[in-house]
């Protein structure tokens, strides 16, 4: 064989080498993931196990994963504020957005997203025992003699600051004034709250480990945890709040699994876990399971004026409604 002809196969292979390398290297590219780390309240765990599985199924979701964490509400989101890597946060009440807006964490526009950033609701239920031995059925019946009643600790737990509101605007619509509405509460928790558990996910443990007569929860944990509920009269239409965080390196991912969230298909998976919808045709297909009450209060209803007015009032680990209650039983508040 010629030298000619030897130095023309070397410079085909070596451009048949290159243009294998150039394949494999955009190939590489193109595989290339992101992770997210999503940090969120303890309760919907098994559905967004299941939602983050369905968003990976479509082409935005294809090349994302998802690290989550789950805890308690408001410990969560101080937990985000004290540096636990996140690029967007589901939290149960705005107090805990709102947290992360004041210390520059999201963006102060957040709730300006679709749904005012509401991914999903819920309403504060009575989680019974079967047969519901001691009647219960209102929240006059929780101060009964002998109700033992299982609930969470306000300054670590979100569901609890919506079980503290239902409950005092439950005393206000029946007519009470605010000072017999704050006894009420006080007498509450002095005598028929048998445990403040860390997060709703422990709380539900503790109740089905047989532990009290009435478990105050989320709708959707008392479905998804198969415990008999009632919704009492006056309840709390409870929203769930998504955002992103600022300093996030992924905020085009964060946002396509956000979007996610809100589409039809996800929302009907929540809506057939428990989790009431806020995507409009999923509201009309699943209306006669969560039909609309009178009785559902919004946290901006006069009578609470918002998550501002609402935390500096009650929250405030300082001097607050719940600071004094649970001070006087010796329950932590920091």
């Amino acid at each position: 064989m010629g030298r000619k002809k030897l130095v023309w196969i070397s410079v085909v292979l070596v451009v048949l080498v290159a243009g294998l390398t150039g394949v494999a290297t955009a190939a590489e590219k193109g595989s290339k993931s992101t992770t997210l780390n999503l940090v969120a309240y303890s309760t919907p765990r098994p559905v967004l196990t299941k939602l983050i599985e369905e968003f990976r199924k479509t082409p935005p979701g294809a090349d994302i994963n998802i690290r989550a964490s789950y805890g308690a509400s408001s410990a969560q989101g101080q937990a985000v504020a004290n540096g636990l890597p996140a690029d967007g946060v589901i939290l149960n009440t705005g107090n805990d957005i709102n947290d992360l807006v004041d210390k520059g964490l999201i963006n102060k526009n957040w709730d300006k997203q679709s749904y005012n950033g509401v991914v999903w609701n819920s309403v504060v239920v009575f989680g019974l025992r079967n047969g519901n031995p001691k009647k219960v059925k209102g929240w006059n019946d929780l101060t009964k003699s002998g109700v033992g009643v299982v609930t969470v600790n306000p300054f670590t737990g979100g569901i609890a600051k919506w079980n503290i509101l239902s409950g005092y605007v439950a005393q206000r619509k029946l007519g009470k004034t605010e000072k017999q509405a704050i006894a009420y509460l006080q007498k509450f928790y002095r005598n028929n709250v048998v445990s403040q558990d860390s997060s709703g996910s422990n709380a539900t443990n503790t109740f089905l480990s047989g532990k009290g007569d009435v478990l105050l929860t989320f709708e959707s944990e008392a479905i998804n945890g198969k415990i008999p509920y009632v919704i009492p009269r006056q309840t709390m239409l409870i929203d769930v709040y998504i955002a992103a965080l600022e300093k996030s390196q992924n905020k085009a991912e964060w946002n396509a699994f956000s979007r996610y969230l809100k589409t039809y298909p996800a929302q009907k998976i929540l809506a057939e876990n428990g989790y009431r919808p806020v995507n409009k045709q999923a509201i009309t297909e699943f209306r006669s399971k969560f039909p609309v009450r009178a009785g559902e209060t919004k946290i901006t209803d006069k009578l609470l004026g918002g998550w501002r007015a609402v935390d500096k009032k009650w929250f405030d680990p300082s001097k607050s409604v719940m600071q004094q209650i649970e001070q006087s039983l010796g329950v932590p508040t920091g």
